[in-house]
């Protein structure tokens, strides 16, 4: 049998490599107006190695990384209690489901003007902005994931004599799972492209913040080594779920097979 959740590129990097080559060849051969603005792949892995080695590129990173990860964990930590008892408790669904529907729609930059006003430009915005855009994708689909499971495996928990907490924790929970990862992945990925925007308009720090000040300076090799960072933790962050998802619903994949 075969690893589950282990990445194999086989093929897929191949369109990759033929796209830095026709991106290299096109730059060098000067194939597109205006050099300046239009430098080759290695041009951009230069200017990306040194602004790892002076720490420019380090100290950005890190700052967005750190509001990333604690915005991410702490929204979809309280997405997934509320999203349980939502799915579990048809009361607390009635109640919160109203709330939940009308908030949702809303983008998570959407509340950046309001945020800016209440909490200020601090360390404290980026994060709350993370929370929210992480909140309620992640409490939504852990809700329909829990309200989906299918009821004879509750029902045959509950002819076994299990309580509800354990019927909650050692079946319906784990059955959902495929649909909470989900959440968990698509967001994962979305962290990133709103910590990216929301440090481009008004936080001094970070990646997004780098960015801006590569446009004032007019530093293409920046900007690029800048979205390929983005590219790389959005597409890293989506696969770290993919695994843990994989290697969590692997044992039921398996059953199901046999």
């Amino acid at each position: 049998m075969k690893p589950v959740g282990k990445i194999r590129p086989k093929w897929g990097i191949l369109p990759v490599a033929i796209f830095l080559a026709i991106w290299e060849i096109t730059a060098r051969l000067n194939l597109v107006p205006g050099h300046f603005f239009f430098p080759s792949f290695s041009e951009v892995l230069l200017e990306f190695y040194e602004m790892s080695v002076n720490g420019i590129l380090l100290d950005n990173f890190l700052s967005s990384l750190t509001r990333v990860l604690v915005g991410f964990c702490t929204g979809s930590m309280a997405g997934l209690a509320i999203g349980i008892l939502m799915g579990w408790n048809n009361i607390l669904d009635n109640a919160f489901s109203p709330l939940i529907s009308l908030l949702y729609p809303i983008p998570a930059l959407g509340w950046l003007p309001l945020l800016m006003l209440w909490i200020g430009i601090n360390e404290i915005l980026p994060i709350a902005i993370i929370f929210i855009c992480s909140f309620f994708p992640v409490c939504y689909n852990t809700a329909t994931g829990i309200r989906n499971v299918d009821r004879k495996f509750i029902n045959a928990a509950k002819t076994l004599g299990a309580s509800q907490v354990r019927i909650l924790i050692t079946v319906v929970v784990p059955l959902a799972l495929p649909t909470i990862f989900t959440g968990l992945r698509l967001e994962a990925g979305m962290a990133w492209r709103v910590i990216i925007a929301a440090e481009m308009v008004a936080i001094p720090t970070g990646i997004g913040a780098l960015l801006m000040k590569a446009e004032s300076l007019m530093r293409i090799d920046i900007i690029i080594v800048c979205l390929m960072v983005l590219s790389l933790m959005c597409f890293s962050f989506e696969r770290f779920f993919t695994y843990i998802e994989a290697k969590l619903t692997h044992r039921w994949t398996c059953h199901d097979r046999h």
